[in-house]
């Protein structure tokens, strides 16, 4: 895969108009960024361009528009943070490929970047047709000499800006990809053991084809969220409210009776933190019926909303001797006060380890820098909750196939 140093070195990018497809999908409120990692995870590669004195123009996706625009789906917001972080202005084009786009281009000089509005607004982007996104990857293609693909957050989607740009102009992988690659690797090609992993989030679903890989590769394989309840219903045990996919309890089965049969110890809440009701998190008001409970008592009407503190005290066991640690999904409602203390304990539980630590993306990197850590402190925070996780499936990535070609 070539890199973005190669390109450089190579075809040369000054004056040249680099098309950086990052990934500016940055959680919002009320129209406010609420968590800018992900464009700042994207800085150094636009940086080294603009030092380069490349003609910068950064292209993303925001959301799941339609195909068509809206403006609560702008990339506006995003590209003003964007000119705050590299302390310069940044153009910004409301269109894709129209008008707005090609001018804000030509104004460009040599050191300049400029953002182009929300690729999802063109229905070509997500297109199943491959003429369809084929013309749009010629429409983008346009814009551009050259293409550094940097948007790890959605490498995994066979999307026109990810997969069909690249074969237009001479490409290369930006600085985050390279590094977020890497990192990867080393969680599948001779892992320094033990290898914990710690699942988590809602849907067991969501999980099911990880797990199917890693009971061949792990070492140690911890499940709290939503999706621990049908593992527990699936061992026999009563859940009552909270979230159970019983159509997915067959299969859970088996990944335990395969774990079992091929040493992969499987570590499951012994405790968990109930309520009556789903908490409020926009308000964020206290809830006044939560308990602890064993996972063999769980009352009828009431939902497990986290684990409980014995669990918290387990896993911090289990975490104690790694030295390969990949955490995606949180262990509870981390986003109410009363439900994030299982999501900070295992956050804590991997700075306490003397592994080489991976927070997966998603929520759980969300919950990381919500809970108040320094990021620093992990070996590192990815960008990409599904890629990482369709990497560790063991799936070919679009975006990455079309970088190595």
């Amino acid at each position: 895969m070539q890199t973005i140093d190669d390109l450089i070195a190579g075809p040369g990018v000054a004056g040249k108009r680099v098309f950086v497809r990052a990934d500016l999908n940055v959680p919002m409120s009320d129209g406010l960024i609420t968590d800018d990692g992900r464009i700042r995870a994207v800085l150094p590669t636009i940086v080294k361009l603009v030092e380069a004195d490349a003609k910068v123009i950064v292209a993303s996706h925001l959301g799941r528009p339609k195909g068509a625009p809206d403006p609560a789906f702008s990339l506006l917001q995003a590209a003003e943070r964007l000119a705050e972080l590299l302390g310069k202005p940044v153009a910004f084009a409301q269109d894709t490929v129209g008008p707005a786009a090609h001018d804000a281009v030509k104004g460009l000089e040599p050191g300049q970047v400029a953002v182009i509005e929300n690729l999802r607004f063109n229905p070509g982007e997500t297109s199943k047709d491959d003429a369809e996104r084929g013309e749009f990857a010629d429409q983008l293609a346009a814009l551009a000499d050259l293409y550094v693909g940097d948007g790890f957050g959605a490498v995994h989607r066979k999307h026109a800006s990810v997969y069909d740009l690249p074969a237009r102009l001479p490409h290369a992988a930006g600085l985050l990809i390279g590094t977020e690659v890497g990192v990867l690797k080393r969680l599948t090609e001779n892992v320094e053991r033990p290898y914990v992993v710690v699942l988590g989030g809602a849907k067991v679903s969501d999980k099911l084809a990880v797990i199917d890989n890693l009971l061949g590769k792990a070492d140690r394989i911890l499940v709290g969220g939503g999706m621990m309840f049908t593992f527990l219903a699936a061992q026999g045990h009563e859940v009552g409210s909270s979230l159970l996919q019983e159509d997915q309890i067959p299969v859970v089965r088996e990944y335990l009776a395969r774990a079992e049969r091929e040493g992969v110890e499987f570590v499951l809440p012994v405790d968990a933190r109930v309520s009556g009701s789903f908490p409020d998190l926009k308000t964020k008001a206290p809830v006044d019926d939560v308990e602890v409970v064993g996972v063999d008592a769980m009352p009828a009407g009431k939902m497990g909303l986290d684990v409980g503190p014995k669990t918290e005290e387990l896993f911090a066991a289990k975490l104690a001797d790694a030295k390969t640690v990949f955490w995606n999904g949180p262990m509870g409602v981390f986003e109410h006060p009363a439900f994030a203390d299982g999501t900070r304990a295992v956050a804590q539980g991997l700075l306490d380890s003397d592994a080489f630590t991976v927070v997966g993306g998603g929520d759980s990197a969300a919950a990381v820098r919500t809970l108040g850590f320094d990021e620093s402190k992990f070996g590192h925070i990815s960008t990409g909750g599904g890629a990482s996780l369709e990497y560790l499936e063991g799936k070919t990535l679009p975006g990455l196939a079309a970088l190595e070609k």
